[in-house]
């Protein structure tokens, strides 16, 4: 994986960062999910799922508001009780090369060493769930980039609006 960095001490302790209370339960839920919906790993769609539940950051930064969240729930539980049934048994690609972690999906994994990287791009303390929307909503080819666009979501749009350098840090910082 690339780094905007060269400097290989800040990419490794980018991996050290900790995450926040808000994505470690992020983290849980889509474990969760993925058991139960007897999936081989937990992919982006699963952690997009977990991000809109567990984290209110995240929730806000979805634009249109309340229908947009319930219309994005939506087609995710759908997925959920066999709507994704043609992902089941296939593993989810990603363009870059992933870090492989076992029990996730190549994009999965990619998105969160790039949530990571991100936060430490803006100097945070933690890996927020902003900075795994962040990663997620920039890999157009994975499940929970189908997700956004099935939901009418402007994946690009939304990016942009995360990684301006005006934007908000996440609440609470």
């Amino acid at each position: 994986m690339q780094s905007s960095t060269s400097d290989t001490g800040q990419v490794d302790a980018a991996y050290e960062r900790p995450l926040s209370a808000e994505l470690s339960s992020v983290l849980a839920g889509a474990r969760r999910r993925a058991l139960r919906d007897g999936d081989r790993q937990i992919d982006t769609a699963h952690l997009l799922h977990s991000l809109l539940e567990a984290d209110p950051a995240v929730r806000a930064a979805i634009p249109g508001g309340e229908g947009q969240l319930a219309r994005l729930l939506g087609y995710l539980v759908q997925r959920s009780i066999g709507y994704g049934l043609r992902w089941r048994g296939s593993v989810e690609d990603s363009p870059a090369v992933p870090a492989r972690r076992a029990g996730w999906s190549p994009a999965a994994a990619t998105a969160m060493a790039r949530a990571r990287l991100r936060s430490g791009e803006r100097r945070g303390e933690r890996v927020e769930g902003l900075d795994l929307l962040a990663a997620l909503v920039r890999d157009h080819r994975c499940r929970a980039a189908d997700v956004l666009r099935w939901a009418g979501v402007d994946a690009d749009a939304l990016f942009m609006r995360l990684d301006a350098p005006d934007s908000p840090p996440p609440p609470g910082r």
